[in-house]
């Protein structure tokens, strides 16, 4: 009964990160942002260091060091002096040496996995880095569900004018895309869908979660929309199949997502390949 629980949260867990991951991947592979989303996962670390710093819950200290980077980059983005993928480097390797040495000012006794929090979850430097789905917990569904219903509404509303912008951003400004706040509000999706992902596939490996699948997609949608159900149904499976091959070989969960994700990444390549 308790595995079966346990099976469950799992699943549900990876599922919810799999649906906010869909639509935000198939942007972040048009708009070629992948590094802004391994920049927002290395910030991401300083969330967890403040978490510790401050005993607040980690997720909501990751969601607001999130949130600043993606200000942050928005008012830098349009820089005429930097480029923005300079902007990233800066920002994330920035945001990840203050993590780490608030980290070392938090002291040794937060650093060990076996010690909590004063909410009584378990910090574990590694299961964040790589994930550890087999944490999760019944207020970790629900802030992932509140998370992906936040996501949808949200991307529902700026679908439209953020393809507008994705395609031709001046012709979008023309059109009356207000272009400064629908890219901002992508940005804030981001951010908020890297804080809640971190337990299901870890801050280094969060990124693979968003673009492998929208990648595999790309090749047989006829649709912006139709792109992001096979992104999301592509992104599911990934999760369904790591997880179950975590528990044939005993493999940690992050990591044997990704490879479910990848092993189907080259299973699309060569269906696309043959398909010509």
């Amino acid at each position: 009964m308790i595995m079966d629980d346990l099976i469950l949260r799992m699943a549900l867990g990876g599922l919810g990160v799999a649906l906010m991951a869909g639509p935000l991947g198939v942007f972040v592979v048009w708009r070629r942002m992948a590094y802004f989303g391994a920049a927002l996962a290395h910030s991401a670390l300083l969330g967890v260091a403040l978490g510790l710093f401050f005993e607040i819950h980690a997720v909501f200290a990751m969601v607001a060091v999130a949130l600043v980077m993606a200000f942050i980059l928005n008012t830098l983005e349009d820089s005429p002096t930097l480029s923005t993928d300079t902007v990233l480097g800066i920002l994330a390797h920035g945001f990840l040496a203050v993590g780490l040495v608030v980290m070392t000012l938090a002291g040794d006794d937060h650093m060990e996995g076996e010690n909590q929090d004063h909410h009584g979850h378990h910090l574990d430097l590694e299961a964040t880095l790589f994930g550890d789905i087999t944490a999760i917990s019944q207020e970790d569904i629900l802030l992932i569900y509140g998370g992906v219903a936040a996501v949808l509404a949200v991307m529902a509303v700026i679908w439209r004018p953020l393809l507008s912008l994705t395609v031709h951003a001046e012709l979008a400004r023309v059109e009356g895309v207000a272009v400064e706040w629908v890219r901002l509000g992508f940005l804030l999706l981001l951010a908020f869908m890297v804080a809640l992902a971190v337990k299901v596939v870890g801050l280094l490996l969060l990124v693979s979660l968003l673009i492998i699948p929208a990648a595999g997609a790309r090749p047989f949608a006829l649709t912006p929309g139709g792109m992001a159900v096979l992104a999301t149904v592509l992104g599911a499976l990934s999760v369904g199949l790591g997880l179950w091959g975590g528990f044939m070989f005993h493999m940690s969960s992050g990591p044997s997502i990704v490879l479910a994700a990848l092993a189907l990444f080259g299973l699309s390549v060569i269906a696309s390949r043959m398909a010509r």
